[in-house]
């Protein structure tokens, strides 16, 4: 396994990193424990959870993800070898059962963050991240931006104030954020730069073969401002691994179950789904370990956030980091790409 450097700090992360987002929904305690053991059986030091999780999020499962891993942690007593992230929520109409709405003041991150604590059974955390902003902007795949100004928005200098003084408690070592934007990670770095603040130190936001947009503004500011890529949904939701072409629905899985994941499920997005598939094949290789593998090789990504509900799949995703794509390979993955770029934006 190859481990990078978190941002500007001493922290040297796996390349592939644990996903949670299923237990506690698709997965059991048990489950839980058996996936974090082939992971770091793997080589595997860095695993990220947060407060919302599982995922689809309801009042009677929060939280069930951190006491999973919690319990996990208490047992196996390595925490001083692993780097373990979480995330705060940001504003969301739809989480009332979290502290009555939540929000990104000093206030709700210090009892955010004390609550992920006590979950995992731990008396800090090595990456502390902002899930999404607080004000109105375009993530989770918007388009057609319209500028809105929010007067009841949480500032971003009174989030990262507010993360500063975790940091001083010592209950948190770094901070990142999540779904963010390219004048987000600006602000957040100029503010850091200009009133001494601890600085970001990585990016988490969705990238993988059917959605590329984190090239058009944020790889170069990850790559100049060593604010690297925490990339999820590299598989977009299971999509790329090709077992819900020609619509099919395996059992248990993750579109088969839920309504609500459709982000890359249009017919254009199948179609050149198919195409990848059949680039793979053509290659000798698994279309899922491609996807990973074309993931994990760009120059801004620290690490690829992988997930799974079985062992099974686990296994085959973790293989993904024993896998270096030719440069024909990648040649005709991007021909395939600019023939349709980002159906799934």
């Amino acid at each position: 396994m190859e481990y990078r450097k978190l941002g500007q700090t001493s922290l040297k992360v796996s390349k592939i990193c644990l996903g949670t987002m299923t237990w506690g929904e698709q997965n059991s305690e048990a489950e839980a424990h058996e996936q974090l053991d082939a992971a770091i059986a793997a080589g595997v030091n860095f695993i990220d959870t947060a407060e919302m999780y599982p995922v689809p999020p309801k009042a009677d499962t929060q939280g069930l993800t951190e006491q999973y891993l919690g319990s996990w942690l208490k047992k196996q007593q390595q925490r001083d070898k692993l780097v373990i992230a979480s995330k705060v929520v940001g504003r969301s109409e739809n989480m009332t059962y979290l502290r009555d709405g939540p929000r990104l003041n000093a206030r709700q991150i210090k009892q955010a963050c004390e609550a992920s604590l006590k979950r995992l059974q731990t008396d800090y955390l090595d990456l502390y991240q902002i899930h999404w902003p607080e004000r109105k902007a375009n993530f989770f795949g918007q388009l057609g931006y319209q500028h809105q100004e929010d007067e009841q928005a949480i500032s971003i200098e009174e989030t990262l104030k507010a993360c500063e003084d975790l940091v001083k408690e010592g209950k948190v070592r770094y901070l990142g954020i999540s779904n963010e934007t390219s004048w987000g990670l600006h602000e957040y770095l100029r503010l850091s730069n200009e009133q001494q603040l601890p600085r970001i130190q990585s990016i988490q936001n969705p990238y993988n073969l059917l959605n590329r947009t984190f090239e058009v503004g944020l790889a170069e500011m990850a790559i100049r401002e060593e604010v690297g890529l925490l990339a999820y949904s590299p598989l977009g939701f299971g999509v790329l691994s090709g077992k819900y072409l020609n619509q099919a629905k395996p059992a248990g899985a993750r579109l088969t179950l839920y309504e609500r994941f459709q982000r890359y499920t249009s017919p254009l997005a199948e179609k050149t789904t198919a195409r990848y598939v059949q680039l793979a094949q053509d290659s000798g290789l698994d279309p899922a370990q491609m996807a990973l593998a074309f993931v994990t090789q760009r120059p801004f990504v620290t690490s690829n956030i992988i997930g799974a509900t079985t062992l099974e799949q686990l296994q085959n995703n973790l293989e993904s980091a024993n896998l270096t794509l030719t440069d024909e390979q990648l040649d005709a993955i991007e021909q395939i790409h600019l023939e349709q770029p980002n159906p799934c934006p």
